[in-house]
């Protein structure tokens, strides 16, 4: 029998090619390259990839070109296809229940882009509290009114983060760096939420408190960071910011859609909210026109985890998922493991 068949979706390796070279040794490497939707489904109806085990998709932008992985692709992967590892730390555009049950465990790479992240993180929370977009804008506009301006009134509504408390909601690996980050450098007071309480020791890094629910931790919360995946539904609503400390703000670092971008304009408008940090937008890559021209705003191009170090991640981390699970039945970084048994079951 041959080598078992992995199909790598998009460009080639840029980086590990030593790692590369011992993958190959292991697995028989067929590509797809940058097929559209059409091609895709066309070739996976043709099996003209064979009876592959694995998929990796080393970068999170070349491979995708054939929009989300829905039903009508995952139904049809071949039997053998047990692992998907991919990169980027979010999975909106793949249906990981689908996929579960299909057989098929998904592996994100958040791992290798947490350190990338959490500095955004940081980066967004000073410029938040210390309204350094404002000076920005005022400096780059190269006009002398604009920036006396800023010189002059910025200092009379900015703080400093230290002492303040930085609520978390998501306190998986990035929203602990986080965490940790701003507990150690900003001297800030950690409180978080999640559907489960975190074990203690993991709690210590940051001396974080855990808030069962999110209500409370808006209320207490100086500024708030939505570190969470996206599971297909808005998470703060006009409700819900309403919930917040008056003049506290918000920072986005998971998905745009998790935040209601009107309800956020209206927000920061009325006071509710004194400023936000956007690393993420509700309708990418449109930024809203009216975020993009507020002073107190700090936004960004999805590019949060957006560094050469977490593209040499990537490409290392899909590789370490597919040998773990071929080796061993477990991978490295699983997101749907736990819904396989489930699934199978339906």
């Amino acid at each position: 029998m041959g080598k078992p068949i992995v199909l790598q979706l998009g460009d080639d390796i840029r980086w590990n090619h030593d790692q590369y070279a011992k993958f190959k040794d292991q697995f028989e490497i067929k590509r797809s390259y940058s097929m559209s939707r059409s091609e895709f489904i066309r070739a996976l109806k043709e099996r003209q990839f064979g009876d592959f085990v694995a998929m990796y998709r080393p970068f999170w932008n070349t491979g995708g070109e054939m929009g989300n992985w829905d039903e009508e692709l995952i139904s049809l992967l071949p039997d053998s296809c047990k692992i998907y590892a991919s990169a980027g730390a979010g999975f909106d555009w793949v249906d990981t229940v689908a996929l579960a049950k299909k057989g098929v465990i998904y592996c994100n790479a958040a791992a290798a882009c947490t350190e990338s992240v959490a500095d955004a993180a940081i980066w967004l929370i000073i410029s938040a509290f210390r309204l350094f977009s404002w000076s920005a804008m005022a400096a780059r506009a190269i006009d002398a009114e604009q920036f006396v301006d800023a010189n002059r009134n910025l200092a009379m509504v900015s703080h400093n983060p230290k002492d303040h408390t930085l609520g978390i909601i998501g306190f998986g690996q990035i929203g602990r760096r986080t965490a940790e980050k701003a507990y150690k450098a900003l001297d800030m007071k950690i409180h978080y939420h999640d559907i489960v309480q975190m074990p203690r020791q993991l709690e210590q890094v940051s001396n974080a408190t855990f808030h069962k629910s999110m209500d409370t931790l808006l209320a207490e919360s100086d500024c708030v960071v939505v570190a969470t995946p996206f599971s297909g539904e808005t998470l703060l609503n006009a409700s819900l910011l309403a919930k917040m400390k008056q003049g506290s703000r918000i920072v986005n670092i998971a998905r745009g859609k998790l935040l209601d971008e009107a309800a956020l304009v209206d927000a920061l408008k009325r006071g509710q909210l004194s400023a936000a940090g956007l690393d993420v937008h509700f309708n990418e890559p449109h930024v809203s026109p009216e975020l993009a021209k507020m002073k107190n705003v700090e936004i960004l191009s999805h590019n949060a985890g957006a560094s050469l170090d977490s593209h040499i991640g990537f490409e290392r981390l899909g590789m370490e998922n597919i040998v773990s699970f071929q080796q061993t039945g477990k991978a490295v970084t699983p997101v749907n493991a736990h819904l396989i048994n489930k699934t199978s079951k339906l």
